[in-house]
């Protein structure tokens, strides 16, 4: 386990890098979500994921879609050119994801949506696991409830839902936005889901909490997260939604990670 999760901090700090030389090429990049998810989006593609016949995700909160571009082509379904291309006119690769490109199995961005197709993914075929990643935010779409409810109700056991609690949308918390969805694992828990809390950022913890949860309900996974983790300037600050670094701000993020300790191990 120990070189497992080694391996995992490597990974993650050199999709920040590579997030940040991104964002000085376009400004559309939402760095702040991007860098609150790398972890759970490295667990589930490169650890819990079966690679044979691969299991389904689905990037709900698909604003951040530049971080699964990142672990596609680490994993050379994507390539170079299409991450130096992503978000020009002249390339394949949107802000959001689109299902004609390899690797990506839903159009998203549009909130709310993710959860219901992930019901159809998983009714088509029962016996591959459905991961989706969804914002905090989006838990204030009726059509996330609906779908809650319908896959209960479905016996949808192989859905595992993933929910970065960052706790900040565009412009504010979502706790204060919408205090009546916490808290959210209780929530789940009365649709009548299995759900668990966990530190989104350790992914010892993101592996251990999916691995035991109860393999007879549809799960969901309360990934508490700091958005624009792990950059000091960046961390629940809500302008990191949308905004690209200048480049000293880019410069100052970039010296952070690589003097990480993980970094140089």
């Amino acid at each position: 386990m120990k070189k497992l999760i080694l391996a995992a901090k490597k990974r993650c700090l050199n999709y920040r890098i590579k997030l940040l030389e991104m964002s000085q090429r376009v400004s559309a990049i939402h760095l702040g979500g991007t860098f609150s998810s790398t972890e759970i989006l490295d667990t589930v593609f490169n650890i819990l994921m079966k690679k044979s016949e691969r299991d389904n995700f689905i990037f709900s909160k698909g604003h951040c879609s530049a971080l699964q571009y990142v672990i596609l082509k680490d994993l050379k379904i994507l390539s170079e050119k299409d991450l130096k291309q992503y978000s020009k006119s002249d390339g394949k690769l949107g802000v959001h994801p689109e299902i004609k490109n390899n690797g990506l199995n839903a159009s998203t961005g549009s909130l709310g949506q993710g959860l219901s197709m992930a019901a159809g993914f998983a009714l088509s075929n029962r016996k591959k696991n459905v991961y989706v990643v969804l914002s905090d935010g989006e838990l204030q779409e009726g059509s996330t409830w609906e779908a809650v409810m319908a896959i209960r109700n479905l016996n949808l056991k192989n859905i595992i839902a993933i929910i970065d609690n960052n706790d900040l949308q565009s412009l504010e918390r979502s706790s204060i936005a919408t205090p009546s969805i916490y808290p959210i694992d209780k929530k789940f828990k009365n649709f009548g889901w299995d759900s668990k809390i966990c530190d989104g950022h350790n992914t010892e913890k993101i592996i251990k909490t999916i691995l035991n949860r109860d393999k007879m309900k549809p799960f969901c996974l309360v990934a508490k997260t700091i958005k624009g983790f792990p950059i000091s300037y960046m961390k629940n600050n809500p302008i990191w939604h949308y905004r690209s670094p200048s480049k000293n701000e880019f410069l100052v993020a970039m010296s952070e990670l690589k003097n990480m300790s993980e970094f140089n191990k």
